[in-house]
């Protein structure tokens, strides 16, 4: 067998190279001391290769790609005598510059590879360092037999949160806070809440510098990484050995940790745009690569916007569609991710001319893809171009999406809007008006998410407050439906607090009784507030930072949660997906809704009081016994009673919770009806007794 340094190789300052392999992209070692680099562009006349020694301003060697190493439209070399530990890379590429037909070229631009598996320059988080450049990390870590978990979406209880934030403060009292180590060591909390999916907002480098600025003494950062530098890479300053260069093994120990523990793992992704923005943005990677075929231009050769962040990827462009492949397949097989949310994911559906297609191309592919076969693709339905498409958004049968309707219904309906009471049914069934043609578990329900005001602050604050944001409140949405309950945010009113701590139960109870898959947003079940703020993405401080000495304060909260999210968990009716609401086994309707008088509700007019009903059964659920599960509602600001339905006569009805509780204990229910006070919520079961021994 031929031997591989037999090959002709060039030579540059006692560095021997050749023509590499087109595939894979990116750097990649091939054999010891020996590193593939490959990288495409079909506009760029010659390209360079930069070599550093880690760390350093200047590099140790500039290397052009002679024509015979150019295959198609893509330059690959062969670089040999190189430590991977030790080196970073970078490109320069020369080609025309007329921004009218798309071309940006800049050959004194240096430019950070697409693939690359980690990037230099930010290894800590607030910390500058060189400039940013590739990295080829090694990919032996054991993983000890782990592999994603493959739960059922339908049986997920998802929870958004921010590795940064999630620990950041001390009185998380973690020892690595703010990291992924950090939130690793919080997994026992995640299980003592009971949810079974934690949902990261981005992990994919970014810089936190982006739009910094000081406002009141205070540095504003780009805290929620909405903004990506490098697909292939993890946020090295987010793990605690990130200077180290062990970002990648700390995110993977992360991922191992939450498998054994019964957790999946998904990341916000943000294939939408790229963090150089607009014509005056900066030249980090794809404008100096290939502008014209990573970014959708307009006919003279502007950006389109329909990000809302300067710059819109092209996404069902052959190469670009091929990229997303190529990272999302990484990530799943490389880092044993279980699946994805995609921010504005309606851009993803645009050919390049900005309009909305019928069946795109990189939408069709995620959903058919091999490697993500068994992955969740979850969709924002949703663009800053005005495009909405909750509910018709294209599927072929893998796709799920966030349900914005949901969100706003519940929201309206708790403070007491009864005009969204015929359409909260819906919501409760798991949304069949939308999602008829495909399931239940096509609708991720929430009710918040980072997006907004958290839980206590919907209930806590008629208007958005982000004056700390500096930009004289004119950021975030206005349409929250929030209502304070009679005080604009923290008040010592005894009712007013007893009030907001029944709001947020009654809206966790309904989003956790739903049909469809529940979101929850990290904090909420502890009352965790944002002082008003509902666009907290450059808040790098305790206004995002979750406050853990809530829990504390809040344990009956926290309490109910924990005890919702166990019931749903033990009650499979609860998840059926195929909207079957008929008569089964029982004799039941598998789910009813009930106003005043049982069986009687009038579901075309607004109302404020109602009770809905599941008959669960062993044979039609895999459950453990027959029951009935009964849940009245009375947004209605005086008290109200409903009469309960009739169940078989073996059967008695016991109140599991109710939300104007502090504790919780089930209890026989005495009485034909229950009594619901002002705007509170009732969850009742009936089985049948145990039979005697």
């Amino acid at each position: 067998m031929r031997q591989l340094d037999s090959y002709p190789t060039h030579e540059l300052n006692g560095i021997k190279y050749r023509c590499g392999h087109v595939q894979p992209f990116g750097a990649t070692l091939i054999y010891e001391n020996a590193v593939n680099f490959s990288i495409f562009s079909k506009d760029a006349e010659a390209c360079e290769l930069l070599l550093y020694h880690a760390g350093e301003e200047e590099p140790f060697a500039v290397i052009p790609f002679p024509d015979e190493f150019r295959i198609g439209n893509v330059f690959s070399m062969i670089v040999y005598g190189l430590n991977f530990e030790e080196f970073e890379y970078a490109y320069r590429m020369d080609g025309p510059f007329d921004p009218a037909r798309g071309y940006r070229f800049d050959r004194t631009k240096v430019l950070v590879d697409p693939y690359a598996k980690m990037i230099s320059g930010q290894m800590s988080w607030g910390a500058r360092g060189s400039g940013r450049r590739g990295m080829v990390i090694p990919e032996d870590y054991n993983w000890e037999g782990d592999k994603p978990l493959e739960f059922p979406l339908g049986d997920l209880v998802i929870y958004e949160a921010h590795v940064r934030g999630f620990t950041m403060d001390e009185s998380s009292r973690v020892r690595y806070r703010g990291t992924y180590a950090g939130l690793a060591e919080k997994i026992p909390y995640l299980k003592e809440l009971g949810v079974n999916c934690v949902e990261l907002l981005p992990i994919f480098e970014f810089d936190e510098f982006e739009n910094s600025r000081v406002v009141d003494g205070r540095r504003l950062m780009n805290y929620w990484g909405y903004s990506t530098v490098g697909f292939f890479a993890p946020k090295a300053g987010y793990a605690q050995a990130g200077a180290l260069g062990l970002a990648a093994e700390e995110l993977k120990f992360l991922v191992k940790t939450l498998h054994q523990n019964g957790i999946e793992i998904m990341l916000d992704v943000v294939f939408n745009h790229t963090a150089e923005g607009n014509e005056r943005g900066p030249y980090i990677s794809f404008r100096g690569i290939d502008n014209r075929t990573y970014y959708l231009l307009t006919p003279d050769g502007w950006y389109y916007n329909f990000s809302g962040c300067g710059n819109t990827m092209n996404c069902n462009n052959a190469v670009v569609r091929s990229f997303i492949l190529d990272c999302l397949r990484y990530w799943v097989s490389v880092y044993h991710i279980d699946g994805f949310r995609f921010d504005l994911a309606s851009i993803l559906s645009r050919d390049e001319s900005g309009a909305p297609m019928a069946s795109p191309p990189l939408l069709e592919e995620l959903a058919h893809d091999p490697v993500l076969g068994k992955a969740k693709l979850i969709a924002e339905a949703w663009d800053a171009g005005g495009l909405y498409q909750v509910g018709s958004f294209p599927a072929w049968g893998r796709w799920a999406e966030w349900n914005g309707r949901y969100r706003d219904c519940i929201r309206r309906f708790i403070k007491s809007d009864a005009a969204c009471g015929p359409e909260l049914l819906q919501r409760l069934q798991g949304s069949p008006d939308l999602y008829s043609n495909r399931s239940a578990e096509a609708g991720i329900n929430f009710i918040t998410c980072h997006d907004g005001f958290t839980l206590n602050d919907l209930v806590s604050y008629n208007g958005k407050h982000n004056e700390a944001n500096g930009e004289e409140n004119r950021d975030g949405t206005n349409d929250n439906y929030s209502w304070n309950c009679g005080a604009e945010g923290e008040t010592e009113d005894s009712g007013i607090n007893a009030l907001r701590a029944r709001q947020v139960k009654n809206a966790a109870a309904l989003l956790l009784l739903s049909r469809g898959v529940p979101m929850l947003l990290s904090g909420d079940e502890f009352r965790n507030s944002q002082g008003g703020n509902n666009n907290a993405y450059c808040q790098d401080n305790p206004v995002s930072w979750l406050n853990w000495e809530n829990l504390e304060e809040n344990r009956g909260t926290f309490e109910f949660f924990r005890l919702l999210i166990a019931f749903r968990r033990a009650h499979p009716v609860l998840r059926r997906t195929d909207f079957y609401t008929g008569i089964n086994s029982s004799g039941y309707p598998e789910l009813s809704f009930h106003g005043k008088r049982a069986w009687n509700l009038d579901g075309s007019k607004p109302f404020h009081t109602f009770g809905f009903m599941y008959a669960e059964t062993a044979k039609d659920h895999g459950a453990e016994e027959d029951c009935f599960i009964y849940c009245g509602v009375n947004a209605f600001w005086e008290e109200r009673s409903l009469e309960l339905p009739v169940i078989p006569g073996n059967m008695k009805w016991r109140r599991v919770a109710a939300t104007q509780d502090t504790e919780y204990r089930e209890e026989e229910v005495s009485g034909p009806s229950v009594t619901l006070p002002p705007r509170s919520l009732v969850l009742l079961i009936a089985k049948a007794p145990a039979a005697s021994v």
